[in-house]
């Protein structure tokens, strides 16, 4: 069954969202976004979608990274995708999403940032272990679900962003 297709967000929002982190000139920022690379799944029995690095990262212990994926995805209505990160690199070096799970909704592909997904990670673990994150390796994956609402949800407010969005 087909719920979703991953896109690329415009250059314009990639670079937008990139120089918020990063502090690159606009050649580099287009190889960047040139390199980006689509989720998709390692196996036919795979869940999750793969989320690849757009560049190296080193992680030291405890330290926090937010990576622009450049990354859009069009859901079909009652379907979520929820990123996690890869089991091996929570298990091997305690990566976690800053949030836990990333919860993407329908609706989120419209925003004015284009649904640019970002994800934050940071590099947890009791034996104060480093994560280098080759460009190109998969960190974390997404895995569409189905949901359910109630019966008397009345929900009719209409999203614009992301972190904290719905609450506004």
């Amino acid at each position: 069954m087909i719920v979703a297709k991953f896109e690329k967000v415009s250059f314009e929002q990639f670079k937008k969202d990139w120089l918020n982190q990063f502090d690159d000139g606009e050649d580099t920022i287009k190889e960047i976004y040139e390199g980006i690379q689509l989720p998709k799944r390692a196996t036919k029995g795979s869940a999750g979608y793969d989320f690849y690095s757009p560049i190296d990262y080193n992680f030291n212990p405890k330290q926090k990274h937010k990576i622009p994926t450049g990354i859009r995805v069009r859901i079909e209505e009652g379907w979520v995708l929820q990123i996690v990160p890869r089991s091996s690199l929570g298990f091997k070096y305690g990566l976690r999403l800053s949030n836990t799970v990333g919860v993407i909704d329908a609706d989120y592909y419209h925003s004015d940032n284009e649904g640019h997904m970002m994800v934050s990670l940071i590099c947890d673990n009791e034996e104060n272990k480093g994560l280098h994150l080759e460009k190109g390796s998969a960190f974390a994956q997404g895995i569409f679900l189905p949901f359910g609402i109630t019966e008397d949800d009345d929900a009719t407010e209409i999203r614009n962003g992301g972190f904290g969005s719905t609450n506004k």
